[in-house]
This record gives C-alpha cells, structure tokens and sequence, in this order.
C-alpha cells in the first residue's frame, strides 16, 4: 500500500461520469418528486466525489475501470469454475472418507479373524501336547501291541501254502481296487 496513489484527475472525471449516468437513469425511472431524488442523488455524488480526491489506490490505468464488466464476467464465471470444483472435490472426499471406513472395517474383521485363530491355534497345541505327551524317556505312551500279534505266521508263509496263488493274486487285487478298501486307506 506504500506504492498507492490518490486517483488521478482524469480516473475521478470518468467515475463522475459513471456517477452522472446511473443518477440520470434513476431520475428516468421515477414518476414523482424527482427534484427530492435529484438532490439527494446530487449529494451523495458530493461526497463519493471528495472522497475520491483522498482516497489512494494502486497504481493502474483508466482501461482497466473501463474493463469493470468484463473482469467481472470472469471473476464469476471463476467463482463457478471454483465452486463446480468444490463440489468435485466433497464428492471425492466423502468416497475417500466410505473408502477408509471400508478398509478400517476388513482391518477390524481381519484382527479378530486372526484372534481366532490364534486361540484355535493355542488349543490345537494344547491337544497335540495331550496326544503326543513325551515321558522323561521321550518315549510316546501308545498301548502295548499283544504278544500273540509277534508270534502269529506272517502273510507271505501262508501265502506260499495256497496252490492257486495267480487266483488268489487276482483276488487280492479286486479287494485293493474296491471303494471300500479305498474308504478304508483313506480312513487310515
């Protein structure tokens, strides 16, 4: 503001014109008692008048008073420009905050989900520490096979006692092929 100078002579001349117009197409418009109007729109115009002589202002050129409207027009279709873009951006911000609130929910659903499993997972070793309880010899604690089972004949002896044996092979392998025994492997 240091730089701002009173208005020149010929700025004040053009606004007194300005004053003198909008002054004339007031009087235009009224019916009645327009010597009250005239002389209250003259006084008023005094004053804006001997205001203008001290008032400072920035440095410019008459051009620009005479650009008002078009500098206007601008400044508002700007305004527009900024409010449509506003607009864009409260949309962008509200699915930006749904967006976050989704993400919060799946990280909240994702903790307990691991919680979960972290408690299952703490049984599941609770369990297998029952099942598979090691001794002080570090010997699993399985029942005892029975005696009879070691002295029982093995398989391939009586295998080797039968004559049809091709048959008996033949056999053996419908039995390994069925449902059942596949049930039962799966099973084990």
């Amino acid at each position: 503001t240091e730089s701002w100078q009173t208005l020149s002579e010929s700025s004040r001349k053009f606004l007194e014109s300005v004053m003198d117009s909008g002054i004339l197409s007031v009087l235009c418009q009224q019916s009645g008692k327009k010597g009250d109007v005239q002389k209250h729109l003259n006084l008023l115009k005094e004053r804006m008048l001997r205001l203008f002589k001290t008032l400072k202002v920035p440095p410019g050129k008459l051009g620009e008073l005479k650009n008002i409207l078009s500098l206007q027009l601008a400044e508002k279709q700007m305004l527009e420009a900024n409010e449509e873009t506003l607009i864009q951006l409260q949309e962008e911000i509200t699915e930006a905050e749904r967006s976050a609130e989704h993400i919060e929910e799946t990280i909240n659903r994702l903790q307990n989900k691991i919680q979960t499993l972290k408690r299952q997972l703490e049984e599941d070793e609770k369990k297998a520490q029952k099942v598979f309880q090691e001794g002080g010899t570090g010997a699993l604690h399985l029942p005892e096979l029975p005696k009879r089972s070691l002295q029982a004949p093995s398989l391939q002896d009586e295998i080797l006692k039968i004559t049809n044996q091709k048959g008996l092979l033949k056999d053996m392998n419908t039995i390994q092929q069925s449902a059942d025994m596949k049930n039962m492997l799966t099973l084990i």
